[in-house]
């Protein structure tokens, strides 16, 4: 009996080893104040070779955009829309449609009105969809804290 329960933990060990979990995205934040109410809320996208995240501006019917949810908070209201760059946009055979997609990296900007000259921290969570010319992994959720600091 204990030989069958070695091996079937060696066994689970090795299978654990080859199961990677693929993860082709890596998210950075950062904050600038530009004067004693205004801030910019900055989220880039690192994306490894091969790989692609979608725009914010994806038709329905075609794969999950990126979007970004902000938590409301009593030291800042959010000024406009998540302003993105200019999107790559090709016809996807699988969605019949065309679609904008950013490949590298990305860099998404969030203005926000601040309600005092103290530093403050923008919540919120995002949500996005990578696909390489194989595959699409599912969409992920991830959320995320930005410190901007007080005004000097």
């Amino acid at each position: 009996m204990k030989k069958v329960l070695a091996l079937a933990a060696a066994l689970m060990l090795t299978l654990g080893a080859f199961a990677q979990i693929e993860n082709p995205v890596k998210w950075a934040y950062a904050a600038k104040r530009t004067s004693a109410t205004d801030a910019t809320v900055f989220i880039k996208a690192t994306i490894e070779d091969g790989w692609h995240v979608y725009s914010q501006y994806v038709e329905e019917g075609g794969p999950i955009k990126t979007s970004f949810t902000f938590s409301k908070s009593k030291d800042y209201t959010l000024a406009g829309k998540t302003a993105e760059p200019k999107a790559v946009v090709k016809f996807d055979k699988q969605f019949k449609m065309n679609i904008g997609f950013f490949e590298k990296e990305v860099l998404f900007e969030q203005k926000v009105k601040l309600k005092s000259a103290n530093a403050a921290t923008v919540k919120g969570k995002l949500e996005f969809m990578v696909c390489n010319d194989h595959k699409c992994l599912p969409p992920d959720e991830i959320a995320f804290n930005v410190a901007v600091p007080a005004k000097k």
